[in-house]
């Protein structure tokens, strides 16, 4: 059975390693289109060895679909390991920019200020825009964008979740 997130038991993080090469992103998520699952966000990179890359993979989902979910991709040729993390055991980073509408001083300010208040950074002004990078866990990204949606958000990016499990546990 797969591990619970305590309390939130519906969002999940899958941590997965894959060789890396051609095709492996597809096959993974095609499983996912496949069995029907939605992925709420998808990160890949290179680990600290050169032939394998993490797949960082949120997903809602209940235990029942998400232990299904796991299996099918332990099943996987490329796939060479396959864990679900605990959200209380690991450490799990998201980034965004956002750009928002900043015609006048007042705006620009009180921008710059809830941007501070989050360890957010300014990264851009132009004559009507402001952009912030911030990051942070998913929480604390979606409470930034409540607070400064009144301005108005003129573009987001985000790149989905980052994650590692805490303390010595590989």
């Amino acid at each position: 059975m797969v591990e619970s997130n305590n309390g939130n038991s519906d969002w999940h993080i899958v941590s997965t390693l894959v060789e890396n090469k051609p095709g492996v992103l597809f096959r993974v998520t095609n499983l996912f289109r496949a069995r029907n699952f939605n992925i709420e966000s998808i990160t890949v990179g290179l680990t600290e060895q050169k032939d394998l890359s993490r797949m960082t993979i949120t997903t809602k989902s209940d235990e029942k679909t998400l232990d299904q979910l796991v299996k099918q991709l332990r099943k996987l040729i490329d796939v060479v390991e396959v864990k679900v993390l605990d959200l209380d055991k690991s450490v799990y980073r998201e980034l965004a920019l956002l750009k928002m509408k900043a015609v006048d001083p007042t705006t620009r300010s009180e921008i710059m200020n809830y941007a501070n208040i989050f360890r957010g950074n300014i990264i851009d002004i132009g004559k009507e825009t402001i952009t912030v990078e911030i990051t942070g866990t998913p929480d604390k990204i979606d409470a930034f964008m409540n607070l400064v949606e009144q301005y108005g958000i003129a573009q987001l990016a985000r790149t989905g979740v980052s994650a590692l499990p805490r303390g010595a546990e590989l």
